[in-house]
């Protein structure tokens, strides 16, 4: 059956922004900031709320705490103030009188507000005086004739901004952009009819006009709560895009060619069988959904999340085999050299006695070990390779990389990922990847956010795994706090105390650690105490790791550089400092360092009152809760999406409009209508990259 020719599209006009009157240079460079590069961009920048400016109020009726929108004459003004000057404007009109203050006034304003009898329209919000009456502080004002009533006849809206940009620059270039929604053909329908009609969405122009020009009578509410079907509207599309662009990301992938990685298992088996445990049934399933990918032609795209402790790094070091059984190398990538070190040390310990030879590759490698590390890896005469991002520096080279594991992959951008996978194109084919993080995501986020890998979970802990009963204590309890760690090392179990990052700088939070180690030292003179913290050398780093995991130290100070991969069974106490400083997923991650031995373990969150709201709430759940798929969940409610998924650092699926967290009941069906349009429409579906994302696509052809 002959498929009827689908309509052509309108191609979307890519207007540049100094198209518009009065953008010159500067202006075009503030516009830049905010991403604002064309006439299309102006209109999907949205406004953040809005303020009702469609009537005036009589002085007399105006209430502290309310915005208001005057119009008076000025009866005079006076620059006062002696350590800090300000300006004041004395208005009145038949009802009243009132002041205007400015903290911060040129001489053009002083001079306006200088001029007795002339009328302004002023907005603002109304606070009681210091000396009585009411005032408005910083109102926008404007020069009025007597004559004039007229007033905004829509909701007045206040745009995201920047320095030097002022609202009603914002507003006339909105102004401008609107008059070109139809004869410049900017912003055209993407969104083909029946997928408009199924969902019950508003047109796309429709939504743009009523967004930035609301009529008085729309429920401002449900405007600034984003639930409004004009917003919901573009949200819908902005989603639709990034899924798009993610699912394209994956079909270029997938079309390239890569290793079957179908040996007979025989290696992989035999390091089961070594293991001093037997794997969990969640261990064995998810093994068995990677063994089936990597058996294919095409490369695996898969995330594995799993709670602390669930053993993600056996079912790396079990795949990993796989590769090197036909031949071919693997690599292990993590985002610290901490991290990095102990995978190397793990795959170390449980691979080399299988004659398999694992090497470790930091940045602080140099001269001839360096040299002679990197030809031996070229040669393939070093079968897995753990290191930070190093592993993917220009100088690497493997001579068959058939498999590229990335750990804690929300701290890494998608190019830093994707740059990995390139490692494997010398030799002609695409490495499959596994990317793995011990932060589990809610399903409605990894819905959008990695839409271009499938995803295993390991939802099911070791056996003897204990929860780790959790108290929170204010900082002025800190002496029974050490006496809680003399009654636990003498009792013949270890202790954590961790220093977090008090300040952005690495070497004060390496100094902090290193005074409560003296501090602590002082005070519990019977107890052997080591430090632990990033500017260590790997030696010394190495060594004090060791020593406690052998149980030589009673007690570890460490910074956060404990966070992930340290397992030390006798380990039953965690302090930590400053907690309402880090996040719930860091301070999830901490206390999983304890609770793996058959001793009852216990964490203890030190804060400095006051708490603000939110770090109450964090530490309050932490308290209350110990799955990390409901952690997860609570910390995407307290931090959003950008904080929990770590891209407000990598800068990757920023959105313009929408929310993941209150967006997420679209998402069921923004996969639906991906699936149509990749089948159906793949016009529809380069415009929809290029209108939402830009350029930003590209990192689907790194």
């Amino acid at each position: 059956m002959q498929r009827l020719a689908r309509p052509l599209l309108p191609e979307p006009a890519l207007l540049p922004v100094t198209a518009l009157k009065g953008v010159g240079p500067k202006l075009a460079e503030r516009l830049h900031r905010l991403g604002i590069r064309t006439a299309e961009d102006v209109l999907l920048h949205l406004p953040l709320r809005y303020q009702d400016r469609s009537r005036i109020t009589p002085i007399s009726q105006l209430h502290p705490g309310e915005e208001a929108q005057i119009e008076a004459e000025i009866t005079g003004a006076e620059v006062t103030g002696r350590s800090r000057r300000f300006l004041l404007c004395h208005l009145r009109d038949s009802t009243g009188v009132l002041t205007l203050r400015f903290f911060h006034f040129s001489p053009a304003q002083e001079q306006l507000f200088s001029q007795p009898g002339v009328w302004l329209r002023c907005f603002g919000e109304v606070r009681s005086g210091y000396t009585g009456g009411l005032e408005i502080i910083h109102p926008e004002c404007r020069r009025i004739g007597v004559e004039e009533t007229a007033v905004a006849d829509c909701l007045t809206p206040i745009y995201p901004a920047t320095a030097g940009l002022q609202q009603f620059t914002l507003r006339g270039l909105v102004e401008q952009a609107l008059m070109q929604l139809d004869t410049a053909a900017l912003l055209p329908e993407l969104l083909p009819l029946a997928l408009r009609a199924q969902l019950k969405l508003l047109p796309m122009a429709e939504s743009v006009r009523l967004l930035h020009q609301p009529p008085t009578d729309v429920a401002l509410a449900e405007l600034d709560s984003g639930r409004h079907p004009a917003r919901r509207r573009l949200a819908f599309e902005e989603l639709l895009a990034h899924q798009l662009s993610l699912r394209r990301l994956r079909q270029r992938v997938q079309q390239q060619a890569a290793p079957p990685l179908a040996g007979e298992g025989g290696l992989s088996q035999q390091f089961v069988d070594r293991l001093p445990f037997t794997l969990t049934g969640a261990q064995q399933r998810v093994l068995a959904e990677i063994a089936a990918d990597i058996a294919q032609s095409r490369p695996m795209l898969r995330l594995l999340q799993g709670d602390v402790g669930s053993g993600k790094t056996v079912v790396a070091a079990t795949v990993a085999l796989r590769a090197v059984e036909i031949g071919a190398q693997a690599a292990l990538m993590a985002p610290t050299e901490l991290l990095a070190e102990q995978h190397y040390r793990n795959f170390r310990d449980w691979l080399q006695p299988l004659g398999i030879e694992v090497a470790w590759l930091t940045g602080r490698l140099t001269g001839r070990a360096r040299r002679t590390l990197l030809e031996r890896l070229a040669a393939g005469e070093i079968h897995v390779a753990v290191g930070t991002h190093a592993l993917f520096q220009e100088a690497v080279t493997f001579a068959n990389l058939a498999l590229a594991i990335v750990d804690e992959q929300h701290r890494f951008g998608v190019h830093q990922r994707l740059a990995l996978r390139e490692k494997g194109r010398q030799r002609g084919h695409c490495p499959h990847q596994l990317i793995m993080t011990a932060t589990p995501i809610p399903r409605t986020l990894a819905m959008s956010a990695y839409a271009d890998l499938d995803t295993s979970t390991l939802d099911e802990l070791p056996p003897g795994r204990q929860p780790v009963k959790t108290v929170v204590v204010p900082d002025h309890r800190r002496d029974a706090v050490i006496e809680r760690i003399r009654q636990a090392c003498r009792s013949g179990q270890q202790a954590y105390w961790v220093c977090p990052l008090i300040d952005e700088s690495e070497a004060l939070q390496c100094q902090a650690a290193a005074v409560t180690v003296e501090h602590l030292t002082e005070i519990l003179p019977e107890l052997r105490i080591g430090l632990a913290h990033g500017r260590l050398s790997a030696a010394h780093k190495e060594a004090a790791m060791t020593a406690f995991k052998a149980g030589n130290l009673d007690l570890l100070v460490a910074t956060t550089v404990i966070e992930v991969g340290v397992d030390v069974p006798n380990a039953s106490l965690m302090i930590i400092e400053n907690a309402e400083r880090l996040g719930l997923a860091q301070l999830h991650q901490l206390r999983g360092r304890v609770g793996r031995g058959a001793a009852a373990s216990h964490c203890v969150l030190l804060y400095r009152p006051p708490l603000s709201a939110v770090a109450h709430a964090r530490l309050a759940v932490l308290r209350e809760c110990h799955d990390g798929f409901e952690i997860a969940r609570r910390d995407l409610e307290l931090r959003g999406p950008g904080e929990v998924l770590g891209t407000r650092q990598t800068g990757e699926q920023t959105l313009r409009v929408a929310d993941l967290l209150r967006d997420q009941d679209l998402l069921n069906a923004v996969r639906h209508a991906a699936d149509e349009l990749l089948r159906d429409d793949p016009d529809r579906v380069e415009l929809l990259i290029r209108r939402w994302i830009g350029a930003g696509v590209h990192y689907g052809e790194v």
